[in-house]
C-alpha cells in the first residue's frame, strides 16, 4: 500500500508535524521534505533520521522535489508567510495566495492524485485555493481547519472539569480565525449539558480564550507549532489507516461554495461526509457571519 507523505514547507509548523510523526506509531513509511531552503531541508532530514533508533515507527525521511508528489498518498502544505505579532490570519492572503499558486502548479504537473492536507493561514482561504488550483475532487482537499481550536477547547474544559480531554465531545466550527465559535448547545461532558456546569459568562470567557490563544502564543514565543503539528498527524493517521475519524476539518461546503470547518468523517479517500451540527438561533447567526467572512476574503483574490 502507498504510505508516502510529502511535506512542502519545513518551517516551524512543518517540522513540528514531521517530529510528531516520527514520535508516534504511524503507518507512514516514507516522508519526503520539500523546501525552498534545500540546505536546511537536508539538515532537518538528517536530524529526523537520527531519531529512528528510538522511534516507534520506521519511516524513511529524505529530501525530495515535486516529482516525489506523483505517487504520494498525502501532500501536506505548511509553506507560506507566518503570522507576525499584531497580524490576523487574514492579513496573509495576498502573500500566501501567490505562493500557493506556484506550489500547487508544480505538484499537479507531476501527476499528483492523492489527498492534500493544508496547514497554511488563512486556513479556509488556502484550502479553497488548493481546491481551485488543483482541480482535484472536493473530498481530496482538506484543511486542518478548527482541529487545533477544538484541541484547545477540550484542554480548557479538561482543566476546569478534571475530565480527560479525550472524553470531551466539543467542537469549534466555522472559520479558523476570529469568527470561529463554539456551538455550546451541543457540548456534553458525560451526558451532562455544559450549560448545567458553567454560567454563560464562563462559557463566553472560555470561547474568547480559545479564539485568542494563537495571538497570545505568537506574542510570547513568535509562532505556534506543536499543537498544529499534532493535529496534522491526527489527520494523517485518519487517512492512512482509513479510520473514519470525526474531525473538524476545513473542506468544501457545497451550499455556500466555500471551505469551512464542521465535523467530518475523514478516511482513506479524504472527507467522506461533512456533519452539520444542529444550531440554535444565536449559533446560526454566528455560522452565517463566519461564512460571510470567508466569502469576502476569497473574493479579494484574483483567481
Amino acid at each position: 500500500m502507498n504510505h508516502k507523505v510529502v511535506l512542502v514547507g519545513c518551517g516551524n509548523v512543518g517540522m513540528a508535524y514531521a517530529y510528531a510523526l516520527v514520535n508516534q506509531k504511524v503507518y507512514v513509511d516514507e516522508l519526503v521534505l520539500i523546501d525552498i531552503n534545500k540546505e536546511k531541508c537536508e539538515g532537518e532530514a538528517m536530524d529526523l533520521n537520527h531519531c529512528m533508533a528510538y522511534s516507534p515507527s520506521k519511516i524513511r525521511v529524505r529530501v525530495g522535489d515535486y516529482q516525489d508528489c506523483q505517487d504520494a498518498k498525502i501532500v501536506v502544505i505548511a509553506a507560506g508567510a507566518n503570522q507576525a505579532p499584531g497580524e490576523t490570519r487574514m492579513d496573509l492572503i495576498e502573500k500566501n495566495s501567490k505562493i500557493f499558486q506556484s506550489i500547487i502548479s508544480n505538484i499537479m504537473k507531476n501527476g499528483f492524485h492523492g489527498i492534500f492536507v493544508v496547514a497554511t493561514n488563512p486556513l479556509d482561504v488556502m484550502t479553497y485555493l488548493t481546491l481551485k488550483y488543483s482541480g482535484l475532487p472536493n473530498s481530496q482537499v482538506i484543511g486542518s481547519g478548527t482541529t487545533l481550536d477544538t484541541s484547545r477547547l477540550r484542554y480548557i474544559l479538561s482543566e476546569k472539569t478534571g475530565v480527560n480531554p479525550k472524553n470531551i465531545e466539543a467542537y469549534v466550527v466555522g472559520e479558523h480565525g476570529d469568527s470561529e465559535f463554539i456551538p455550546w448547545s451541543n457540548v456534553n461532558i458525560a451526558y451532562q449539558k455544559v450549560s448545567d456546569l458553567f454560567r454563560k459568562d464562563e462559557l463566553d470567557e472560555m470561547e474568547e480564550e480559545v479564539r485568542h490563544s494563537a495571538y497570545v502564543i505568537i506574542e510570547k514565543k513568535g509562532a505556534t507549532a506543536y499543537g498544529i503539528g499534532m493535529c496534522l498527524v491526527k489527520i494523517t493517521n485518519a487517512i492512512i489507516e482509513d479510520k473514519n475519524s470525526i474531525l473538524p476539518v476545513s473542506s468544501w461546503d457545497e451550499e455556500n461554495k466555500i471551505c469551512l470547518s464542521t465535523p467530518a468523517i475523514v478516511g482513506s479517500t479524504g472527507v467522506k461526509k461533512k456533519i452539520f451540527i444542529p444550531l440554535n438561533d444565536e449559533e446560526t447567526e454566528k455560522i452565517k457571519n463566519s461564512i460571510q467572512t470567508i466569502r469576502e476574503a476569497v473574493q479579494k483574490i484574483d483567481l
